[in-house]
């Protein structure tokens, strides 16, 4: 029997068996490829939409953080460039020396247009920085969203607090030696054209004796003619051992000079008895009231002030007799006068109301013994009644800084009344005073985080502060350094101006054992 046919047959089936079940494997492999291919479409694609949603809500918070930093920053800016135009708007009456000022302050005004393009080219920057930040955390499959917010915010706060240091620093600098120059060459030029030491006496006087023998004449019998003296006086009379002096001791200077002019003629006449003493008493108030309105004249026409009141005159007079913290307050009026006209000439303003004002300014005082109310009130009531100009009036009242300035003249006599007051030797203070004033600026720089400690200098015109350096980055120094100055400039008063010193150190230190 031939078994080749039957045994090829049966090779020809396995074959053919064999090719159908692999077309029908790869048949099988190839669905499950496509629903592989397919899922795996539908899974990217989600991915895809969850990424871009996420990078939308990222990139969306990112844009409104820049937006609100460049709002607060253009507001900034937009405060300065107003305060320029303000200036230039005041120096544009001035001559070629201001001209030239004003020429300088058109030129920053073109360097913060120049500052404010680059600071946008940054924030293109960051911007892109930011965008590039997103997709590599996109790309980190282990990183919640709220990690890559937190990163994301971090990094933006610390190079928006870089760039506000940076531009804070950058236009403080220039605005101080701008400021600076010109505020110095005006104060100078006014300085010194008025150089004067307004420091007295406040309680007592002395009378000189022709000699010792005429003591015992003023004391009297049993003392009767130093008592009718002290009576009509209203002064304590101080007969010591002083060789060929008496002291005059009181706390009003209108009767201590009363009494002076008093014991002085009676001294000439030689007669002195209570009757004597009470004649020569009535002719020193008539003296003393010669005098004042004499003093009041003269300091009206010294400083070129016409149209005063014959009241407000001898209210201006009186002033010769007053002090404040030693200085004479006649002298310091007629020195703030003479300041704030010579400042006003130089910055092209309303001398006339400038000069006015700064002579006016501390009328109050000349009654504030016996009126009630600061000084400053009663000189408004005063000036009210006499129907004094309202510029002027507020130019008085504005003076403490009790209300607003109105005009610049106004201004112009809060600082040449802070320059006639805080010159060296024009005025005394009290230990107390100067000891609170510098426990109050060390407790104002010790109040803020990141301060180790701090120590007023200089007798109170700097105050030093040495911060944590684990705290208070380079950048942060420049806005604490302003933030403590401005909270010394709306919580203390002062003269003159105090300086604010931050020093940050870091110090490592290691064993060789």
């Amino acid at each position: 029997m031939d078994f080749l046919p039957i045994i090829v047959a049966v090779l020809i089936s396995f074959a053919i068996a064999f090719f159908a079940g692999m077309a029908y494997r790869k048949k099988i492999a190839e669905s499950k490829i496509q629903g592989a291919e397919n899922e795996a479409k539908r899974l990217i694609d989600l991915a895809k939409i969850e990424a871009e949603n996420l990078k939308k809500e990222e990139i969306f918070k990112a844009k409104e953080e820049i937006m609100n930093s460049r709002k607060d920053l253009d507001q900034e800016i937009k405060e300065r460039r107003g305060e320029v135009q303000k200036q230039e708007a005041r120096l544009i009456q001035k001559e070629e020396n201001l001209e030239r000022r004003s020429e300088s302050f058109e030129k920053r005004e073109q360097e913060l247009e120049q500052e404010f393009t680059e600071l946008e080219k940054q924030k293109e920057e960051v911007a892109k920085v930011h965008d590039e930040q997103i997709v590599k955390l996109q790309e980190i499959a282990k990183l919640s969203q709220e990690e890559a917010k937190k990163q994301l915010l971090d990094k933006m706060e610390e190079e928006i607090t870089s760039e506000k240091a940076v531009m804070i620093r950058d236009l403080e600098q220039k605005a101080k030696e701008e400021a600076s120059k010109n505020a110095k060459e005006v104060l100078s030029y006014a300085i010194q054209k008025c150089a004067a030491d307004h420091s007295q006496e406040t309680t007592v006087s002395i009378v000189a004796l022709p000699s010792d023998d005429i003591k015992g004449r003023i004391i009297g019998r049993e003392g009767r003619n130093i008592k009718a003296l002290e009576t009509l006086t209203g002064v304590d009379l101080i007969i010591d051992d002083t060789p060929e002096a008496v002291v005059l001791s009181g706390f009003d200077p209108l009767r201590r000079e009363v009494a002076k002019i008093a014991l002085e003629k009676l001294i000439d006449d030689g007669r002195i008895h209570p009757s004597k003493i009470e004649e020569m008493v009535e002719k020193a108030k008539e003296e003393v009231e010669q005098t004042i309105k004499s003093e009041g004249e003269r300091a009206a026409m010294e400083t070129g002030v016409t149209g005063l009141h014959p009241d407000v005159i001898k209210l201006l007079g009186k002033l010769k007799y007053r002090t404040s913290y030693g200085q004479n307050v006649l002298n310091h009026s007629i020195e703030v006068s003479n300041l704030a006209r010579i400042m006003a000439e130089e910055l092209g303003l309303d001398a006339k109301r400038a000069r006015r004002a700064g002579l006016l300014h501390d009328i109050g005082k000349a009654l504030d013994h016996d009126m009630e109310g600061t000084h400053v009130q009663i000189g408004v009531d005063i000036l009210k009644k006499y129907k004094e100009n309202p510029l002027v009036i507020n130019a008085v009242e504005a003076h403490h800084g009790d209300v607003e300035p109105e005009t610049l003249e106004a201004v112009l006599v809060q600082a040449a009344d802070a320059i006639s007051a805080s010159r060296p030797g024009a005025r005394r203070e009290t230990l107390e005073a100067y000891i609170k004033r510098l426990e109050s600026l060390e407790a104002i720089a010790d109040s803020f985080e990141g301060v180790e400690k701090s120590f007023a200098i200089q007798a109170g015109r700097e105050v030093r502060i040495i911060v944590k350096p684990e705290h208070i980055t380079d950048d942060k120094m420049t806005v604490l350094a302003r933030d403590v100055a401005k909270r010394i400039e709306n919580e203390m008063d002062y003269p003159g101006q105090i300086k604010v010193n931050i020093i940050r150190e870091t110090r490592v230190i290691d064993y060789a054992k």
